[in-house]
């Protein structure tokens, strides 16, 4: 059983390496982990491409929904997006804050902070910033943002009851999230769950969908919906690295399920953090 540390260390070492590589490849792989699928379409990824402020050097399609479209971003919001990437959810989210608004991207990766930060110049972005750490512990002030963001993100991390926690922290009273994520509904067969590539391929770190939805209010948010939702397929090009054919036919014959929800979430308005100067 590998320890927070260790499963976090894999994932950095995998979004280093996807961060060069081209969006073909990271959308033909499971959130650009392991070798390409021979199958001829991406796994959990929607189609950024019709977005308003869509930069696609910044899109390498890693994502298991769309959640900048169902967070009901106004002119003027500071958004924050989690595990920000080469910034595509950020730029996407600066076309609905305006100039009178700002984005924040956080992302642990160094070379994806590299990434975003030359597609923000190379774009004239001024009101784009983004900030290396990590989004249990985010480097942000309370109550500071009035939308939270995070594509296929939260799944990578071991304690997202930290994350949650973090987002209800850094969200004005009244403030709201809208994420895409990847959940369970059933038992992950071991050797998948135990595998670093489906860890960091956004899969084997999932949780049951129960319990993800459990972990939100019990952190205090209301008007809690899921505002979207999808089955993912895993192709058996893929499966085959982890299960033998009988274990591939159990697999596909069970009531499991893996699926990409977008979820929607309100921080109270009368709900504060004490010594942030709001209550």
């Amino acid at each position: 059983m590998k320890t927070e540390l260790e499963l976090k260390e894999i994932v950095k070492a995998k979004y280093s390496e996807i961060a060069l590589q081209d969006k073909e490849t990271n959308m033909s792989s499971c959130c650009g982990a392991g070798g390409c699928s021979t199958e001829i379409y991406n796994i959990m990824s929607d189609d950024y491409t019709k977005l308003p402020g869509y930069v696609e050097g910044a899109d390498l399609g890693l994502g298991c929904g769309l959640p900048t479209e169902f967070a009901k971003i106004k002119e003027g919001d500071v958004v924050v997006d989690l595990g920000s990437g080469a910034g595509n959810d950020c730029f996407v989210a600066r076309r609905s804050t305006g100039a009178t608004g700002k984005v924040i991207g956080i992302d642990f990766t160094p070379a994806m902070i590299e990434k975003a930060r030359a597609n923000a110049e190379k774009m004239g972005y001024h009101n784009v910033e983004f900030r290396q750490g990590d989004i249990e512990n985010m480097p942000i002030t309370s109550n500071i943002a009035d939308v939270v963001v995070s594509n296929c993100v939260l799944n990578l991390v071991p304690n997202k009851h930290a994350v949650i926690q973090d987002i209800f922290r850094v969200l004005k009273p009244g403030g709201h999230f809208s994420i895409s994520d990847v959940v369970l509904v059933g038992a992950l067969p071991e050797a998948l769950r135990n595998a670093a590539e489906m860890y960091a391929g956004c899969v084997s770190g999932a949780i049951q969908k129960q319990v993800y939805m459990e972990l939100i209010h019990a952190n205090g948010f209301e008007n809690v919906v899921i505002q979207k939702e999808k089955a993912i397929i895993i192709p058996d090009d893929i499966l085959v690295n982890y299960l033998n054919a009988t274990e591939i036919a159990a697999f596909k014959a069970s009531q499991m399920g893996i699926f990409s929800v977008t979820v929607f979430a309100q921080k109270p308005k009368a709900a504060c953090v004490p010594g942030a100067g709001c209550c």
